[in-house]
């Protein structure tokens, strides 16, 4: 296999690029879609782990010789940074599609406007044809409250089972908006350590170098100085970029979930009035 990889090192620049940047990019992208979609998605994480190991020490050994002399911790940040882009596509569109095409704000007008005429039929059939999880909240709520629509329209829970019945449907729906927002504080987190110690490693190498007798080994201590740099970049890089995301993410999730806390706590009081009248 020796051949195989001094081919990826003499490869032209052109190719190392696409190999490179495509490679992770159609990786990153695959998986992460198929993550937002997909329910059980322990089989397709241990698939994005396996394929990340082996992009990243492709990609490794394409890298200059200057970068590679950082150590295989460069390969890591590699793996890292790889594994972050994918959460970030995976979060991106699980977020997109549970906030739906219709802001919750017009979503809920709408909805209310059916309740108010006890339509809780056509409440329902209009959440159907939502996707977003104020929608699902709603829907799953409704269908155990009320039933019927006009003349028809009964509501068959009282307001304390109305109440535990919505608020069970939100913190059924809840964990999905939250998912592997946790994995990209982690990632961001080790990435800052593993910076960390191939800084140390590369002091290490660099003193060590300094410890001839006569005049230090200059080729090494270089060499010692590079590593600790390196690493000291790609663990900054990484956790910066993690932890940017996981902000940003955090706040659209706090700001997602109290538009659905009031469209929900809306829609109790709602059907508590209808209820009681």
């Amino acid at each position: 296999m020796s051949w195989f990889w001094e081919a990826l090192q003499n490869a032209p620049l052109s190719v190392k690029m696409i190999v490179s940047i495509g490679a992770p990019a159609a990786l990153a992208l695959g998986t992460g879609i198929a993550l937002a979609f997909v329910k059980r998605s322990g089989l397709l994480t241990l698939l994005l782990y396996v394929s990340n190991t082996v992009v990243s020490f492709v990609i490794f050994q394409m890298l200059p010789d200057f970068v590679r002399e950082g150590g295989p911790l460069v390969g890591v940040l590699i793996f890292i940074l790889i594994l972050l882009i994918t959460y970030i596509f995976e979060r991106f569109f699980t977020l997109k599609r549970a906030m739906g095409g219709v802001p919750v704000a017009v979503f809920k007008s709408r909805f209310l406007s059916y309740l108010a005429q006890k339509d809780f039929d056509g409440a329902m059939e209009y959440c159907k044809s939502q996707t977003h999880s104020a929608a699902n909240i709603l829907e799953t709520g409704l269908r155990a409250s009320a039933k019927g629509s006009g003349e028809n329209a009964t509501i068959v829970q009282n307001p304390v089972e109305i109440r535990r019945t919505f608020e069970e449907a939100l913190s059924r729906e809840t964990p999905i908006l939250e998912r592997n927002l946790v994995v990209l504080t982690t990632v961001a987190s080790i990435s800052t350590m593993i910076g960390l110690l191939g800084t140390t490693i590369g002091m290490i190498r660099a003193f060590q170098a300094m410890a001839h007798a006569g005049a230090p080994d200059a080729v090494q201590l270089a060499k010692g100085i590079s590593e600790a740099l390196f690493n000291t970049a790609g663990g900054l890089l990484c956790a910066i970029f993690g932890i940017t995301a996981n902000n940003f993410f955090i706040n659209k999730v706090d700001q997602f979930t109290y538009e659905i806390n009031e469209a929900v706590h809306d829609t109790m009081d709602v059907l508590e009035t209808l209820k009681k009248g």
